[in-house]
């Protein structure tokens, strides 16, 4: 669950969830809880694990007691983090430099860079520039499914550079007036209700998580996941091979969001209820005043300013910089020197600074001495997230210098019966699935990845499938507005029903373990990830 970024857009901003008296006080009890159940939890813990080791003893505990944290928020999940490479200190489990380096990891300023280059494009309304040009095509805009297509894709195309809980804060307020114009069209009361309506809102909520899964500065679990699969396994996976991997498995996915939205809110023919969106217009084979909505927002945009073309640039800059040696090494050998250079070079981390520098040099008025984006601007980006990354790789890289992690590895073999690698995948996406749904996907990665490491290298099979299985299936969150921010967003609208959302949710869970586990199944042995 990734937190929000700040913003500066055009759009009606969009209201804090909105929840009931109870779900409040359930969520007040749930994070006071969290502040007693974390220390009894790492007491107990520390208690029954007396046969391993004093080091391994005491870094379960604090496991245990930041794991609580996470789940609970009972703090800010970024300081529980922090604590646990303190406490990590404190106890002896390690010593200060080795706690706090991974804070440093080249990852870390990749993290970095990649939201200084997002926090522009919100600045200057890029990400709405895009958005409004996709969805004005007549293809799109032109019937209820190539709307919610549209829709889905352009909110998926934005999440896979741009957090998932900004691309649904900007997508969110674009739909909603799409959804007001059709009601306006048809004379309706009420511009959001049941029905086709539920599932536009819910389909720019899900999209903004699945985008993410396709490169790997999508979506904070995805450079989790090669970070430690670097440091804990020695394996590296490029910029290139995890979009080659993964782009599949999204189209798949997306394809399966589609169907399950339109089967689950078809568009029908019918009078509007009290409160309900009239959805006979939406059957028509075409709907020329939304169009001229669309078209209308984006006329509004002006022209291309200085700070969006030289966002678009320094974009550009990282892109090529992140994919051109994957390209070039289709068609050179490995040993050519601008191969090499570019390796030793202009890794992806130094690549994303690279073109967020750019953004201070870029000028938007010379004589004014302004540039692209400014230094407040900036520092406006996830801090939190980054903090929570490199807590996260901290204790996953204890778990494996203490032997914490092969101790955990041959219980849950031994408890499980898992022995092949590909039911260790299973289990590791449906953990993934499963946890992601309480705490955010952040941390269940951070939880989860470490272990299925471990458990690969116990049974002697490939850590990638594993891995990536709990890092995709941390990115499924759909079944509460707690699961991840897209889908607080969606129903603090107040046109999405509970239900509706957890019975969509429950469904594409499903589908979507399926999607994760045949992918992985079929892709990975093809782009050699063994």
């Amino acid at each position: 669950m990734n937190k929000p970024s700040a913003a500066t857009t055009a759009e009606p901003a969009v209201s804090a969830p909105a929840v009931s008296a109870a779900e409040q006080r359930f969520e007040d009890i749930r994070r006071r809880a969290g502040l007693f159940i974390a220390p009894l939890a790492a007491l107990a813990i520390y208690i029954l694990a007396g046969g391993l080791t004093p080091e391994c003893r005491r870094l379960s505990a604090i496991l245990v007691f930041v794991a609580a944290l996470w789940v609970t928020e009972a703090i800010p999940i970024p300081i529980a983090s922090l604590t646990g490479a303190m406490l990590a200190v404190i106890f002896a489990v390690t010593d200060a430099k080795t706690a706090f380096a991974p804070f440093a990891d080249p990852i870390v300023f990749l993290f970095i860079g990649s939201f200084i280059l997002t926090q522009a494009m919100m600045q200057h309304r890029l990400d709405r520039r895009f958005a409004l040009a996709v969805l004005s095509l007549p293809v799109i805009g032109g019937s209820p499914l190539g709307l919610l297509i549209g829709l889905g894709l352009v909110t998926a195309t934005l999440s896979m550079l741009v957090s998932n809980t900004a691309t649904a804060a900007m997508m969110m307020p674009i739909a909603i007036g799409i959804l007001a114009t059709l009601s306006d069209l048809r004379k309706a009361h009420s511009p959001v209700g049941q029905g086709f309506a539920t599932g536009m809102l819910l389909m720019v909520a899900y999209a903004a998580s699945i985008g993410g899964i396709v490169t790997p500065v999508g979506s904070p679990p995805n450079l989790i996941c090669i970070g430690l699969l670097k440091k804990l396994a020695g394996t590296q996976i490029s910029f290139v091979q995890w979009i080659c991997l993964c782009l599949p498995i999204f189209f798949a996915m997306f394809a399966a969001l589609v169907t399950v939205l339109y089967l689950l809110h078809p568009p029908k023919r019918s009078q509007p209820a009290p409160g309900e969106l009239s959805s006979s217009g939406l059957l028509d084979s075409s709907t020329p005043g939304l169009l001229e909505y669309i078209r209308a927002q984006r006329q509004q945009l002006g022209p291309w300013t200085a700070g969006q073309i030289n966002t678009l640039i320094a974009f550009a800059v990282a892109i090529v910089l992140w994919v051109g040696p994957g390209v070039l090494a289709a068609f050179v050998d490995k040993e050519h020197p601008l191969l090499a250079f570019c390796s030793a070079r202009l890794p992806e981390a130094v690549a994303a600074l690279l073109a967020a520098s750019l953004l201070f040099i870029l000028p938007t008025d010379w004589k004014q001495h302004q540039f692209t984006l400014t230094w407040k601007q900036a520092a406006e980006i996830d801090w939190g997230t980054i903090l929570l990354f490199g807590g996260g790789l901290s204790l996953g890289g204890l778990m494996f210098t203490t032997g914490l992690a092969d101790t955990l590895g041959r219980s849950v073999m031994g408890l499980l019966g898992v022995k092949s690698l590909w039911m260790l995948t299973a289990t590791a996406t449906l953990l993934g699935i499963l946890l992601t749904e309480v705490t955010s996907n952040t941390a269940a990665a951070n939880m989860i990845i470490p272990v299925v490491i471990a458990l690969s290298k116990e049974a002697g099979v490939s850590p990638l499938p594993p891995a990536l299985g709990a890092c995709l299936g941390a990115s499924f969150a759909f079944m509460l507005p707690i699961s991840t921010p897209p889908n607080a967003i969606a129903y603090s609208t107040g046109k999405i029903p509970i239900t509706k959302m957890i019975r969509a949710g429950i469904i594409y869970d499903a589908v979507g373990f399926v999607i994760i586990l045949a992918g992985l199944r079929l892709l990975c042995p093809l782009l050699g990830l063994m």
